[in-house]
């Protein structure tokens, strides 16, 4: 009822689409704009959600930024519209900021850090300040990350508030059920716990520096794992220049094309070759160093996909880009992304339908977006449900293509990915791809032959169980005999009660008419 009332009073309710309400609906959404501020009305949608978020706190802010990944649920427009959601809030004080510090790593604040400066940035989770440490007997600046505190309890709150939300959509919304909205807030959930645990950031951006250790063009910042714990994160600090400052990298004498190209193509190898990425890789958390690296920054939120997704994944991509759509087709139908009781090839005629105006555009116009948007309009004809695994990778490939962009106007999607997802299907399903394969497949069943034993001794154990029960019928042991009856008497217990109940209002209801 409070987040209601403050959309409704922040003017998000009447500024939502009207089209195809009537009835109750369509009057519910007049009386919204009544009751909404007056300075309200004369505002952008979407500065009336970042308003609306704001004052409904960190938890809310968190939930728009994850349903800006989700066109398919709240719209496309009002997914442009959450892109755009600040995560921005007040810093709270530094006496607090060092009593969870301290607390989280058990020693003092003089101990840690010869300094710790006022906080530059504040967000939904964390906050950040500039500190210095002495290591190999110099100063060193770094970057520390501190949880807001009771943030925690907060979100736990309001997650009962989103639980009850999506079950009743699921409930009571037929259309609805397709989506999983109850699913959507299990996923938030997991992502939100991950991202407020700091080792476990700090544990991602290890992985990834491992992974990356030998590319060109892209790193993360190092870790001092001395100074992270649950609660702070202490990193390198990075002296760079942030990608959506255009003019700045223009004038450093960057070559915007390549940092365009480098960009996308780490992305996929990430994606494709390690099965790890950065999930959050909009301009704010890009930086461009002095030896012209790309430095990604703030790694709380993470996507994986496992060595299976990951082939369905370079094949979707790669029959786009070489236009073989029933390829395209059939991985849908492989992956289980389409249920089997529709036609391939109908399926194959509708990606077509996706592929085929994009390739006759000219390159500047080729876009992942495009691509990801009609591609849900065509699968949902199609019955396929949302696969919440490839939410997060789709949502980061479109604005690792927008950030491209805006380096380079004319950028090719197509051509920059081409190599990439090329060099992956050639070593993953070409003839090294099948000699990995086969020696995963003769691991996978030496460890079955290992178990053999065991799984004879288990059948022997089932095959004895059976025979028994058809000798004496099915038999349980005490303690499910007394559950059952517990059960039995408490249910018999309830409907003495409910005919008590209805006995005496029907009395009452006697008394009433006579009377």
């Amino acid at each position: 009822m409070r987040a209601g009332w403050i959309l409704t009073r922040e003017g998000v309710i009447a500024a939502l689409p009207i089209e195809g309400l009537s009835g109750l609906p369509a009057l519910g959404h007049r009386i919204a704009g009544w009751l909404a501020r007056p300075r309200a009305r004369h505002v952008q949608r979407s500065e009336r959600l970042s308003r609306a978020m704001n004052r409904l706190g960190p938890s809310y802010v968190k939930l728009g930024q994850f349903l800006a990944t989700r066109p398919d649920i709240v719209g496309r427009a009002v997914a442009a519209d959450l892109e755009l959601l600040q995560d921005r809030l007040d810093t709270f004080p530094q006496e607090e900021a060092i009593a969870t510090i301290e607390g989280s790593l058990g020693r003092t604040i003089d101990d840690l850090f010869v300094r710790l400066d006022a906080p530059i940035a504040a967000a939904s989770m964390a906050q950040v300040h500039p500190a210095e440490v002495m290591k190999d007997g110099r100063l060193q600046k770094v970057a520390v990350k501190v949880i807001r505190p009771g943030v925690r309890q907060r979100f736990q709150r309001d997650l009962e508030s989103f639980f009850m939300v999506a079950q009743l959509q699921e409930k009571h919304i037929p259309y609805m059920r397709r989506l999983r909205p109850v699913q959507v807030v299990k996923t938030l959930e997991q992502t939100t716990r991950i991202e407020m645990d700091l080792r476990l950031e700090a544990a991602a951006l290890s992985e990834i520096a491992e992974n990356i250790k030998d590319d060109a063009g892209f790193r993360v910042p190092a870790v001092d794992w001395e100074r992270t714990g649950r609660d702070v994160l202490t990193l390198e600090w990075i002296d760079g220049i942030k990608m959506s400052d255009i003019d700045a990298l223009k004038a450093a004498g960057y070559d915007l094309k390549q940092l365009a190209v480098t960009l996308i193509q780490s992305f996929l190898r990430h994606t494709l070759r390690d099965g790890f990425f950065h999930a959050d890789m909009h301009p704010g958390n890009l930086f461009v160093d002095r030896n012209g690296m790309i430095v990604a920054v703030d790694f709380g939120i993470t996507g994986r996909l496992d060595k299976e997704h990951r082939r369905f994944l370079a094949e979707i991509l790669y029959g786009f880009i070489t236009r073989d759509y029933m390829r395209v087709a059939e991985v849908h139908f492989e992956a289980g992304y389409v249920p089997h009781t529709h036609d391939v090839t109908s399926f194959a005629q509708a990606i077509r339908a996706i592929g085929e105006p994009i390739h006759g555009q000219p390159a500047e116009t080729i876009s992942m977006a495009k691509l990801l948007t009609l591609l849900f309009e065509v699968t949902e004809l199609f019955d396929m449900e949302t696969r919440t695994e490839l939410l997060m990778l789709q949502k980061t490939m479109v604005v690792v293509e927008g950030v491209a962009r805006t380096l380079d106007p004319h950028f090719n999607m197509w051509k920059a990915a081409e190599p990439v997802v090329g060099d992956w299907i050639a070593n993953n399903l070409g003839p090294r791809g099948m000699m990995l394969d086969a020696r995963d497949s003769a691991y996978a069943l030496l460890h079955l032959s290992r178990k053999t034993p065991e799984f004879v001794r288990r059948f022997e154990r089932l095959s004895l169980a059976m025979d028994q029960m058809a000798e004496k019928g099915l038999r349980f042991d005490a303690e499910t005999a007394e559950a059952i009856g517990r059960a039995e008497a408490q249910h018999s217990r309830w409907g003495r009660i409910a005919q008590i109940v209805i006995a005496i209002s029907l009395a009452a209801i006697a008394i009433k008419l006579i009377l």
